[in-house]
Parts: C-alpha cells; sequence; structure tokens
C-alpha cells in the first residue's frame, strides 16, 4: 500500500481549505495550491481563524492549532505539489475544468502519486482517463463543512488499482472520516438520492405549492431533517446543485432528473447562494 505522508490539495475553496485543515490536523504535511493568490491568502485565514475558533470553544489546545497551521503551505504554481503522495482536487464541479486539473497535475506530480477528485458527481473513469496513470485515480468526495461531516464517499474507477482504493481508504480514515465504497455511476449514493430531493423541492416552489419557508419548515418537522432542502441547496451552491443534476440527467437519461426551470433560473440571475449572498434566502446584511 501506498505509504501517504504529504497531501497536495488543489483548490482553497470553501472544499479545498477544508480538506486542508482537516488533513494538516490529522498530522499530514500540507500544501494548498490555488492559482489566485487572494483565494489562497483568504483560505489560510480561514482555517487560522477555525483552529483558533476551536482553541476558544476548548475544543482543543493553542500548540494543537499552531502546530496543524504549521503544517500547511500554500502553494500558487502547481510544481509546488511535485512532491506530494496524495493530491486532492477540490475545484468547481465541471468536467472541463477538472480535465484541465488532472493534465497539469498528471504532468507535475511524480508519477508514483495517487491523484484524487472531490468530486460530487463526474464519473471518476472519465477524469482517470485524461491522465497517464489512470490505476492511481480516485473519488474522494468529502462532505461539507469537511472538518465536521464525517463521511467520505470512495469512488473506484474501472481501472483504479485495488492498492489505491486502500490507499484512499487509510488517509480518509487517519482524517477521522467514515470511508464508504460506491460505484462510479452519475451522483453518486449521496447526490443520487440528495439532489433529486432538492431538485423536486425547488418544482413544488415553482409550481406554486408552497413557499420557500413552508418547504422547508415541512421537510425539517415533518421528516426531522436538520434543514429544509431549499436551504441546504443555499448552503451547497444553486450552481453546483445544477451541476449536478445535469451530469445525473446527462448520465442516465431519465426525465425524472430533470433540472427545474425555476433553478435554471435562479443560477442564470446570479443567486447561488450563501456564498453570494442570495439564493432562495437572502444572507445579505
Amino acid at each position: 500500500m501506498a505509504n501517504i505522508e504529504k497531501i497536495g490539495v488543489v483548490g482553497a475553496g470553501q472544499m479545498g481549505r477544508g480538506i486542508a485543515q482537516v488533513a494538516a490536523f490529522s498530522g499530514y504535511e500540507v500544501y494548498l495550491f490555488d492559482v489566485n493568490q487572494e483565494a489562497l491568502d483568504f483560505g489560510l485565514d480561514f482555517i487560522k481563524k477555525q483552529l483558533d475558533r476551536g482553541v476558544s470553544k476548548e475544543k482543543w489546545d493553542q500548540k494543537t492549532a499552531d502546530d496543524t497551521l504549521a503544517r500547511i503551505s500554500g502553494v500558487t504554481d502547481i510544481e509546488g505539489l511535485k512532491d506530494v503522495d496524495l493530491a486532492i482536487e477540490a475545484a468547481t464541479e465541471n468536467k472541463d475544468i477538472k480535465f484541465k486539473i488532472f493534465k497539469s497535475m498528471d504532468e507535475a506530480i511524480k508519477p508514483e502519486a495517487i491523484l484524487a477528485t472531490n468530486t460530487s458527481s463526474i464519473s471518476i473513469t472519465e477524469i482517470a482517463a485524461v491522465t497517464s496513470r489512470p490505476q492511481l485515480v480516485a473519488g474522494m468526495h468529502f462532505m461539507n463543512p469537511v472538518p465536521v461531516m464525517k463521511l467520505v464517499e470512495g469512488i473506484k474507477g474501472l481501472e483504479t488499482s485495488d492498492e489505491t482504493f486502500a490507499a484512499v481508504k487509510e488517509a480518509s480514515e487517519k482524517m477521522g472520516k467514515t470511508f464508504v465504497s460506491v460505484r462510479d455511476m452519475p451522483g453518486f449514493a449521496v447526490n443520487r438520492i440528495l439532489m433529486p430531493m432538492i431538485n423536486e423541492a425547488v418544482y413544488v416552489l415553482h409550481e406554486g405549492i408552497a413557499s420557500v419557508e413552508d418547504i422547508d419548515a415541512s421537510m425539517k418537522l415533518g421528516t426531522n431533517q436538520p434543514m429544509g432542502p431549499l436551504t441546504l441547496a443555499d448552503f451547497i451552491g444553486l450552481d453546483t446543485c445544477l451541476a449536478i443534476m445535469e451530469v445525473l440527467h446527462e448520465g442516465l437519461g431519465d426525465t425524472k432528473y430533470r433540472p427545474c426551470p425555476l433553478l435554471k433560473q435562479y443560477v442564470q440571475a446570479g443567486r447561488l447562494g450563501r456564498k453570494v449572498g442570495r439564493g432562495f434566502y437572502s444572507y445579505e446584511k
């Protein structure tokens, strides 16, 4: 089994910085990469604030926070990841972007390293095919927010070796996650179930059956969900929800996965959820 000591994380956004924090907290040497220096600085500062908040709430001591932060290095050149043992891509849920990143990682990172993707819906087999090492490519789908959520969906592509899959499982478990094995099918398991529920909630709104607030209250109080589906959609990002529904619709060819026209309209209007201050709800101060 591959010995993983250094982990590279590609993308300093919401998912990438969460993965970097959890990996470093678990003892890995972490290299957080983003082409945008401003985004990288924001990501590193966000991690520091999260660690400081943990100290203030007595979840861990100051030394643990300091040691964790010291294990994270920020890089803006993909060559900065050349010596990592495992690289985890956490970029936008877009095929073309992910293919481009994987080609770059394949060229820059040592040939024996494992390349993983945090994709929530895109085929691992298809991503692996753009590299020269498909046997060393696997899916590691972390849940948001990464430091809180305990699950990692492990997805094995057609060419992924058993050794590679065992290595990503071991790394996930070292990070304190429960690792579940899922087939490489559109949406995998979590989003195959979750996204159609969110999409149907948008249809209920679209058809005037109930208001945003009443839809969420109904699902929270009627099915004991911790948050309503439209609140969750805002948290995930409506653009991400739409992208996943489009993958499901295209990949499975069933009309039940057709994205709601209202979801498309919200994305076209730039109402993407919490990250921009407005989605189904307004988060503007």
